[in-house]
């Protein structure tokens, strides 16, 4: 069976499934970054924090037999990378996005050193939820096959929304992004909230390279990432520091990215490769749409440093 059999129906479905698999790095990076940036600071290093999550969660997996481990593993990896950052923006007279790029550099670095010997074994893979069950066609029982993380994913951006409105947590988080007089004021240490905010967001993110590595694509290479952790960044300005926005923007930017792949699956093929840019594309074009040159970003945290 081709791909012709699904017929120009199968292309909506096609881009839905599609989208969840591709948004899932997006919603944990998004949601690590929209923590760090609520305490108010900026990681640009998570595409290195991502890079080399993908590394460890697949060398964890593969030499434990256990998915999940590998999951754990990225996990603290990522926390560690958080932890290393928040504590170097603490120190006197030090610019976080300066420390975020070097990072990004020094992570994707070492993952591309120590993930050389494990680019041809093969890890488990992470399990999936099988909504196509009740079809026969084999393209449409993979497009709605949906990973676990992407469920936890969108359980954890609701989660983490009502945190931020209902919680002392998320109350100290966004009294310390938006003043750091006011956070000293209310005897909180506004170093101690970020790192920890830092290094949070860090380990999401790392699950998301766990994703990566594990699931979609499936494999271990130094290409894994394609500046997705870049790509969080300005999809977390794009969803105004909301982590339920941050939920829907990762899948339409996943819908972006699945719309190649989507089109090929009927025959599409002139220009296939065109498609690949059009995450990029909507990444420009949104941002250009929603600024202001006039107007303050809305709802960005006052101690952010693009807001100063």
């Amino acid at each position: 069976m081709n791909g012709l059999d699904i017929g120009w129906w199968g292309v909506p479905i096609a881009i839905i499934g599609g989208a969840i698999r591709v948004s899932t790095p997006f919603i944990f990076v998004s949601l690590g970054e929209c923590l760090t940036e609520r305490s108010g600071r900026i990681n640009l290093g998570l595409e290195g924090t991502l890079v080399f999550g993908a590394m460890a969660g697949y060398a964890v997996a593969f030499h434990t037999g256990s998915p999940w481990a590998g999951v754990a593993a990225a996990a603290l990896a990522g926390m560690l990378f958080g932890l290393l950052h928040g504590w170097l923006c603490s120190l006197p007279k030090v610019n976080d996005i300066a420390v975020g790029i070097a990072l990004m550099l020094f992570g994707t670095g070492i993952a591309f050193f120590f993930g050389k010997p494990y680019i041809q074994p093969v890890a488990p893979d992470l399990p999936a939820i099988p909504l196509g069950w009740w079809t026969d066609i084999p393209q449409l029982e993979a497009a709605l096959r949906v990973n676990v993380l992407f469920v936890i994913g969108a359980i954890l951006a609701f989660a983490m929304a009502w945190m931020f409105k209902a919680t002392r947590v998320g109350l100290i988080v966004r009294v310390v992004g938006d003043s750091t007089d006011a956070a000293r004021a209310m005897g909180l240490d506004p170093n101690w909230v970020r790192l920890w905010s830092t290094a949070a967001g860090g380990a999401l993110a790392g699950i998301g390279g766990a994703y990566l590595s594990l699931y979609y694509p499936g494999s271990w290479n130094e290409g894994i990432s394609s500046g997705q952790g870049l790509m969080a960044v300005a999809l977390v300005i794009f969803a105004r520091w909301n982590p339920i926005n941050c939920l829907w923007a990762a899948l339409l930017f996943g819908g972006a990215g699945a719309l190649g792949p989507a089109l090929q699956s009927v025959g599409v093929s002139e220009g296939y490769y065109l498609f690949f840019a059009a995450p990029y594309v909507l990444t420009l074009g949104l941002l250009v749409a929603t600024s202001s040159p006039t107007q303050a970003i809305s709802g960005a945290p006052g101690e952010l440093s693009i807001t100063k």
